[in-house]
């Protein structure tokens, strides 16, 4: 027999519009295989004259969200607003009022998720936020579910479709950061404000989510290090190549043997002959690595109508099989396996270090000198013979160490007279 279930959609932008549009194209399918009709009831919007770029009737469009929350017809609201203030304060409202909550907001579950889950769990209703990471890539469900029998010993991603497309222009055409972010800006991939994109925001938000989930506590974004793509440039990507790596924004997650956690997301040297070396374009992907199932790769498309409206009915199969057997898991499930999440200064790793120095004798023993007195050592040295004016381009990969000793010490060489330019450091991932 045929279930129905009433929703509310709070919001109608790009995505909001897309899981209308392909609920009403898909319901058919969607009902056959998991034997409910979902009805939309009402659809909140700003403005109500603002033009709509997927038809919908007039009647069902309203401005006031919290009339989706008394309505006693829609059990599933869906929150597809953006911004943080507000749609905590709905999502809390839904929550007391026992409404089951699908949400694509990531940077509230990042900044939120600790309360937001503690009031569900409290309540006993169910929240869903596939579409918060990865767009169509199942990886929430992946980790929450599929690898329940596993210790996460890593997850590396490439979680922000414009920075990949940049530093793959960049790559691909030799291009600087500045006119591949012009080109993905004409192209629609990057907004007229970038700045979450490029900054690693957007990613470290998404990394917070999917780091939380696997370990078992939410992550403080305080301890997270986030750097962008801003600083890296067309000859970073040619030093990179020639050392055999690419650049990439990766989000790093992992767990060190004192089951201490590891957050960082910033632009990072990766082999070429790892997989997600070859990620191009807006694509995403996630590799991630139990110790049981060993290492696993999940690709697709991490933003767009589309792939995120597909999470969101994903999302929403799940809340109607909860509805109809109500379940204790709601969402999120915590547990004291591991430890916190270590300060970004004791973040371990290999680093690419970039200098413009004078072209002098004794400049590099200069800068070996320094790097020995703090306890870094030198894995290999690039110099090429041409150069601009003042200043010539000292690449140098090292070894292992703490971030903020590396942090220091790069400070202390950028204060040296015989060095020109300010340095640019990046980690370097091995995937061991």
């Amino acid at each position: 027999m045929k279930t129905e279930i009433g929703i509310g959609l709070a919001g109608f932008g790009t995505v909001g519009s897309g899981v209308y549009k392909n609920l009403i194209r898909n319901g058919a399918l969607i009902e056959e295989r998991t034997g409910v009709a979902f009805a939309v009831r009402r659809i909140a919007v700003k403005d109500l004259a603002e033009p709509r770029k997927v038809d919908a009737p007039d009647e069902l469009f309203i401005t006031s969200p919290d009339d989706l929350i008394a309505d006693p017809s829609i059990r599933i609201v869906i929150e597809l607003m953006g911004g943080i203030e507000f749609p905590l304060k709905f999502i809390r409202k839904a929550i007391l009022a026992g409404k089951s909550v699908i949400t694509a907001n990531k940077a509230l579950l990042a900044e939120h998720g600790k309360e937001i889950f503690e009031l569900a769990k409290e309540k006993n209703v169910a929240v869903f936020y596939e579409a918060a990471v990865a767009g169509g890539i199942p990886i929430i469900k992946a980790v929450r579910e599929a690898f329940v029998g596993n210790r996460f010993e890593s997850i590396h991603g490439i979680l922000n479709g414009t920075s990949n497309y940049i530093l793959t222009r960049m790559t691909d055409a030799g291009l600087d950061f500045s006119p591949a972010l012009g080109e993905a800006q004409k192209l629609g991939y990057a907004e007229a404000d970038p700045a979450l994109d490029v900054n690693g925001w957007d990613a470290a938000h998404k990394a917070i989510i999917l780091a939380s989930l696997a370990y078992g506590f939410w992550v403080e974004p305080s301890k997270v290090l986030v750097e962008g793509i801003e600083k890296v440039t067309a000859s970073d990507i040619r030093f990179a190549d020639e050392l055999g790596y690419r650049i990439k924004l990766i989000a790093t997650i992992k767990a060190d043997d004192k089951d201490e956690i590891e957050v960082r997301v910033a632009p990072t040297l990766i082999p070429k002959s790892h997989v997600l070396a070859s990620v191009n374009g807006v694509f995403n992907a996630v590799a991630v690595r139990g110790d049981v199932v060993g290492e696993t790769l999940f690709y697709g498309r991490g933003a767009g109508q589309d792939p995120t409206s597909s999470a969101v009915l994903g999302d929403l199969a799940e809340a109607a099989a909860a509805l109809i057997s109500p379940r204790e898991s709601c969402g999120f499930a915590t547990h004291d396996l591991y430890g916190e999440c270590k300060p970004a200064a004791d973040s371990i790793s290999k680093y690419y270090l970039r200098l413009g120095v004078e072209d002098r004798p004794g400049v590099l023993a200069q800068i070996a000198g320094t790097l020995g007195g703090a306890g870094i050592g030198i894995l290999s040295v690039i110099q090429p013979e041409s150069h601009t004016e003042g200043s010539v381009p000292l690449v140098l990969t090292l070894h292992d160490a703490p971030y903020g000793k590396m942090q220091t010490a790069a400070a202390t060489l950028a204060s040296l007279p015989c060095v020109k330019t300010e340095p640019l450091l990046l980690h370097m991932e091995s995937f061991s």
